[in-house]
């Protein structure tokens, strides 16, 4: 067994594909295969399955790809400690539904780069059940995802509880809805809205809210933050977990905010999901650890008691 070896196969399973995985790594696609046939032999158990579209990883590989994984990271550390700048560290890759980025993501990966500047983090913006597909495929290592009470999570993954919050009406700060302390249903049916694309948790709720009568007028969009985007230019209304419009730097700066829904008491929750297997790497624990840290000040933060503001 070779080192190299094992980096292609970790090549294979981030790129989906022998050819891209070969691009990446600069090295003939032949070569490639068949460095890692003799991987297969020698170990006795198939590590891909190689599809026409592409290659991923065979369930016998997942099992034993966190023992690859530690033995590259142990390889890493010793190549630099002996001075190869030549080689950089494992890529951590996160996969998101675009959900607490400025309240969760953006922090932890700050402080994860601050404690380890030599591993890269590569984060994902993806639907939920394609984070799940990758995650179990070993494509991703970690993932936030936002549910429902009564969401399923497959078995073979692991979660931990973050954040809770509740779906708000986002909103431009200077919008006349603004001035109230929380808008209705009816509201929101007279205002342009700005709708989640099928996969998205937020467009399940939205769908259950307006009872299958939503705005005539609408406009659809990928993810949390291009909603955002869109509600700031004026061209909308959308709907999204609290959570998710708190911290983010167009409400911080009074170009958009939130207001709750009238008669709406239902809870959203940030989970951190991760494949369930014995053996964790130490980034993705480092990276695990941050996030639960930000959370928790999260939580604490919002607990607190807010100072009165003086009202001239």
């Amino acid at each position: 067994m070779r080192i190299e070896q094992l980096e292609y196969l970790a090549a294979v399973t981030q790129h989906g594909s022998l050819r891209r995985a070969s691009e990446s790594l600069h090295v003939s696609q032949p070569a490639l295969s068949e460095a890692l046939g003799k991987l297969e032999r020698e170990l006795g158990v198939p590590l891909l399955d190689r599809p026409r579209s592409g290659a991923r990883i065979s369930r016998q590989g997942q099992d034993l790809l966190p023992y690859m994984t530690q033995i590259l990271e142990a390889v890493d550390q010793l190549r630099q400690a002996a001075g190869d700048q030549k080689l950089m560290s494992r890529n951590l890759r996160i996969g998101t539904v675009n959900t607490a980025n400025s309240t969760l993501l953006v922090p932890a990966v700050q402080d994860f780069r601050l404690r380890n500047p030599s591993t890269a983090v590569e984060v994902v913006g993806s639907r939920q059940n394609e984070i799940y597909q990758g995650l179990s495929e070993g494509s991703l290592d970690l993932g936030l995802v936002n549910v429902l009470p009564g969401d399923d999570v497959p078995a073979q993954l692991s979660i931990r509880e973050l954040l809770h919050g509740r779906p708000v009406v986002c909103l431009r700060a200077d919008h006349p809805l603004a001035r109230l302390e929380s808008v209705s249903i009816d509201q929101l049916r007279d205002e342009p809205f700005i709708a989640m694309r099928a996969g998205y948790l937020m467009h399940r709720f939205t769908h259950r809210l307006f009872t299958g009568h939503p705005p005539p007028t609408a406009f659809s969009t990928d993810g949390a933050e291009m909603g955002k985007v869109m509600v700031a230019e004026g061209l909308g209304l959308t709907m999204l977990p609290d959570y998710s419009v708190a911290d983010d730097p167009l409400c911080t700066a009074g170009v958009i905010t939130y207001r709750p829904i009238v008669g709406d008491q239902t809870t959203v929750t940030v989970l951190m999901v991760a494949r369930n297997v014995t053996l964790v790497s130490p980034t993705l624990r480092a990276m695990q650890s941050m996030l639960l840290e930000r959370a928790r000040q999260h939580r604490q933060k919002t607990a607190a008691p807010q100072a009165p503001r003086n009202i001239a």
